[in-house]
């Protein structure tokens, strides 16, 4: 599968809008990715608004460091992307946004393939097991991550 082979954070969001697209119908180009340190709970965000979805850098690091499977690493990465996206695309509803992913994930991937299996538990089952006590934050510069969305794709 695409997504098992994604090296990149652009080449899963290319998945996630292709299947958002196949399984909604909806499309937005324009998109750009940021990577901060923010605190645990909160797996990634899109201020309303803007074009912008700021992922948390440190819950990623934690997960790929623990799991080591650029599967399961990959199947993380989509489902907060493609939260974001539903939040980018109209649905402000933090439910309304999950059962979105869900449904996306089973009409794209089938109910047993990994991505559907995050998307159902959440991405925070993928922590499980993970001691997350004592995992201090560390304050970075937010990044930009350059090569996000391919500029033929701001044409609507």
């Amino acid at each position: 599968m695409r997504l098992e082979t994604s090296a990149s954070y652009g080449e899963v969001w290319d998945i996630v809008k292709d299947t958002v697209d196949f399984a909604l119908h909806k499309r937005r180009g324009g998109m750009m990715l940021f990577l901060d340190d923010l605190p645990i709970q909160l797996g990634a965000y899109h201020p309303v608004g803007t074009n912008n979805i700021v992922l948390n850098r440190v819950l990623v690091q934690i997960v790929e460091a623990a799991i080591e499977s650029k599967r399961v690493l990959n199947a993380l990465v989509y489902n907060l992307l493609a939260h974001e996206y539903m939040h980018a695309l109209g649905e402000l509803s933090e439910v309304g946004a999950r059962k979105l992913v869900v449904e996306v994930s089973r009409k794209c991937f089938g109910e047993d393939y990994i991505v559907t299996q995050v998307a159902i538990a959440s991405p925070w089952s993928l922590l499980k097991g993970i001691p997350l006590e004592g995992v201090k934050v560390p304050k970075r510069f937010m990044e930009i991550v350059k090569d996000f969305e391919k500029a033929d794709e701001y044409v609507v």
